[in-house]
């Protein structure tokens, strides 16, 4: 695999700005420091800040403090970036997430504040961000982050799987009306191995049967949903736009194929 400091001709950044939310950890940083390496100016946004702020080749990203739920904070963080940077080319929709709850009794508020983080949230920051990228020569690109739960059934987490499912939708629909100055695509991920992957798979060996479980043996990477991202946003996909892009190593293995006794000799 090439040296990401080391990008060139299409997938180097140069003199471009990208916006990523919920840059300050896990996927998120590792989107930012990706767009770095290739030679980005970067802004993130958070709602706090962070003890690392993600840094490569020498240089930080800018930070500013946004809840991306609150409209006007969305708006801050466009004038931040237009003002420390003078433009906006990509934009990634990474801030999201929810804690588990049961359908059958998360509250009405619960499932509201769900909604607004993985769906509504990103489509106002894609309004905002279109409005710049329409009157800028070169247009820009937006990149949304989805998850596997808004592909298949997501026990325990109705709400955020509805939402992803949404922005999946979302995405091919401003595609559309967005074009062709501005491109919209969508990465859907997996399992993705983060510092707080613990809470959800438990210890290293948790985690490694979690990974055994998957065809490529391993849980994903922040490295591998961010390389998703900088092909998207790059002239590489210049005739990319309204797709989903699944990085989930194979998908998950058929529950059938283990139950299934077809294959096993007879007692």
């Amino acid at each position: 695999m090439p040296d990401p400091s080391e990008f060139t001709g299409p997938l180097d950044f140069s003199g471009r700005v990208a916006v990523v939310t919920g840059g300050c950890r896990g996927v998120g940083a590792g989107i930012a420091r990706r767009f770095l390496e290739a030679g980005a100016g970067v802004a993130i946004c958070c709602r706090h800040a962070p003890d690392d702020v993600p840094a490569a080749r020498g240089r930080t990203a800018a930070f500013v403090e946004a809840d991306v739920r609150d409209p006007e904070q969305v708006d801050n963080v466009i004038a931040f970036t237009l003002e420390q940077f003078g433009r906006l080319d990509v934009l990634v929709n990474n801030a999201g997430g929810a804690p588990p709850a049961d359908s059958a009794t998360s509250s009405p508020k619960f499932n509201t504040a769900i909604i607004t983080l993985n769906l509504i949230a990103p489509l106002v920051f894609a309004q905002r961000a279109n409005a710049v990228m329409q009157s800028q020569d070169g247009g820009g690109a937006i990149v949304n982050i989805a998850s596997v739960s808004g592909m298949r059934p997501s026990p325990n987490s109705a709400a955020y799987g509805a939402a992803k499912a949404g922005l999946i939708n979302l995405t091919e629909t401003l595609a559309v009306e967005w074009g062709p100055k501005v491109r919209v695509n969508c990465v859907t991920a997996g399992l993705i191995r983060t510092e707080q992957a613990h809470l959800y798979y438990g210890d290293d060996d948790g985690i490694a049967a979690v990974g055994d479980t998957i065809p490529m043996r391993r849980m994903g990477e922040p490295a591998d949903v961010a390389d998703a991202c900088l092909y998207l946003a790059s002239p590489l996909a210049r005739y990319v736009s309204g797709s989903n892009l699944v990085v989930h190593g194979g998908g998950e293995r058929p529950a059938y194929l283990d139950a299934a006794n077809a294959d096993r000799p007879n007692p």
